[in-house]
């Protein structure tokens, strides 16, 4: 009896890895570069959605830090003088406030100098 190889369920198989690889740079018409590369780049994917998130953190950290030493304050006096507060309001909210709102923001920076019990200017 001859070996039965699935040509047709191979085929499509195949055809359906090699789209998924399209627009990758390389020989992707390969199959088994393309399959390489698309399995890898879902690695990636799954990596650099963690990743993703402590970017994102470090971006508004930097931000809220460049305008609280604008109103002279450093970044973790001014998050430990809102806690000290009571005010909740995470980094992304703070990183908006401090990019759009400089009013609001300077409130907060008061507002986090009064909890300190630093001479608020």
């Amino acid at each position: 009896m001859p070996r039965a190889k699935g040509g047709p369920k191979t085929r499509r198989r195949h055809k359906r890895q090699l789209k998924l690889a399209s627009g990758f740079v390389g020989g992707r018409k390969l199959y088994r570069q393309a399959r390489n590369t698309f399995e890898k780049g879902l690695t990636y994917a799954y990596r650099d959605r963690k990743q993703k998130k402590r970017e994102f953190r470090a971006l508004w950290v930097q931000r809220i830090n460049a305008l609280a030493r604008e109103h002279g304050i450093s970044y973790s006096r001014l998050i430990d003088g809102l806690n000290k507060a009571g005010v909740e309001i995470d980094r992304k909210q703070l990183a908006l406030l401090a990019k759009d709102r400089d009013g609001l923001f300077t409130e907060l920076v008061r507002t986090a100098k009064n909890a300190l019990g630093l001479k608020a200017a």
